[in-house]
Order: C-alpha cells, then sequence, then structure tokens
C-alpha cells in the first residue's frame, strides 16, 4: 500500500470522519438496558458476535463488491448491492443509520480532490439513499487501496465505533475497551480476507437477536445512541 493509501484510508477508518458513526450503538444500549451486556466480558462477546454474524457475511462482502463495482464503473451492480443492503436492515433505526451515514459520506465526498468524479454523482443518484458500505467503498476506492485494504478499514471503524459506544453505555474504562478492541482487531483480519470470497449467493444478513435488541431501542425510554 502506498503512504497516500495508508493515510487516506486512516481517515476514512477514524471515529472523526464526519459522518457520524459515534452517535450509534447498534442496539448494544438496549443489551445493556436489558443486562445482556454488563461488564468487559459480556461487551467483547457482544460485539465479536455482532462482527462475526453480521460484518463478516454482509457488510464486508457486500463492501468488497462494491469496491469492485465501483472500479468498472458499473452502475447497474452499484445499484443492486445498494438495494440489497437497505432490504435487509431488520429495523427502522438500522435503515436509518446506514442511509444517514451514507448520505454524509457522500457530502464529504462532494468536498474532496475528487469531487468531479463521476461515481460521486452516481452515488447521489441512488434511491433512496446511499447505504453506508456503498459510500465507504466509493470512497477508498478514491485512495487507491485494494478492496481486501477497505474491508480491513471499514472493519475497524466499526469496532472502534461500536468499543467507544460500549465505554459509555456499559460503562467500562479505556483500557477495558482497549482489551475489546485488540481482541475485535485480531478476529477481523481472517474474517475480512474470508469476506472476499463470499459471493452473492453466500452473502447474508440474519442475526435475529440483533433485530430484536435494535427494535427495543427504538421505543427505550433513556438512551444515549441514536440506535
Amino acid at each position: 500500500m502506498s503512504p497516500a493509501a495508508l493515510l487516506g484510508l486512516l481517515r476514512l477508518a477514524s471515529p472523526a470522519l464526519p459522518v457520524g458513526g459515534f452517535s450509534y450503538s447498534e442496539a448494544l444500549e438496549a443489551a445493556v438496558e436489558h443486562a445482556a451486556v454488563h461488564d468487559e466480558a459480556s461487551a467483547a462477546q457482544w460485539l465479536s458476535d455482532q462482527l462475526h454474524l453480521t460484518q463478516a457475511r454482509a457488510e464486508l462482502p457486500l463492501l468488497a463488491a462494491a469496491h469492485a463495482a465501483w472500479q468498472q464503473h458499473d452502475a447497474a451492480r452499484i445499484a443492486e448491492l445498494n438495494a440489497w443492503l437497505l432490504a435487509t436492515r431488520e429495523s427502522a433505526e438500522l435503515r436509518a443509520q446506514t442511509e444517514q451515514m451514507g448520505r454524509s459520506m457522500l457530502e464529504w465526498l462532494r468536498r474532496q480532490p475528487t469531487a468531479d468524479d463521476p461515481r460521486v454523482a452516481l452515488l447521489a443518484e441512488l434511491a433512496p439513499a446511499p447505504s453506508w458500505p456503498i459510500a465507504f467503498a466509493l470512497a477508498a476506492v478514491h485512495t487507491g487501496a485494494s478492496k481486501h485494504e477497505a474491508a480491513l478499514a471499514f472493519g475497524f471503524g466499526w469496532a472502534e465505533n461500536q468499543v467507544q459506544a460500549a465505554l459509555k453505555a456499559v460503562p467500562l474504562g479505556q483500557s477495558a475497551g482497549q482489551r475489546i478492541l485488540t481482541r475485535l482487531a485480531q478476529e477481523l483480519v481472517p474474517l475480512a480476507q474470508a469476506a472476499l470470497t463470499i459471493d452473492d449467493e453466500h452473502r447474508q444478513a440474519f442475526a435475529p437477536g440483533l433485530a430484536i435488541a435494535s427494535s427495543q431501542h427504538e421505543t427505550q425510554y433513556s438512551r444515549l445512541f441514536r440506535s
């Protein structure tokens, strides 16, 4: 990887990227409310399960497919992948999250030196909104990173945001958060590689426990996060 590509990916994976990732817990807050997550061990297991069951089987394979489609300027393929991702969001919150983050990434891309790339206009045309993995994939292509490198950056960015949510919601200390992040990073390496081999037929988004927790969060009385 070139230094420019590395720095570009670090920007995309950073919680400071202005897409609002820090404001979502992806149902972790609901799991805390119902005591399914209550300490470092249970938080680590919850996030590990989510990494294996949703990120590794849905988001990361979709991201890899979108990366290839963006490189080929394949508008039909991008629209197909975006529609699949939106259709698999099982709660209003999760659907709103991926749309909001996708739109925010689009606005960020419009302020970059590559804003005149016709693929940015194509991203804006996706209806009803570009999803987060689809938008991230285009940003990663702009850095010159490979789809494997893009998957690692996407997965680590997700892990870091979710660990930060756990620190606030459980709550946990910084050292506990770093131990969880180390575990997730170690697990991410083989999962990101395996995701590159998952085709459309085997890509799946089936995590009923997460869907139930997300639905419960939508009516939770007191909450810090938007999902």
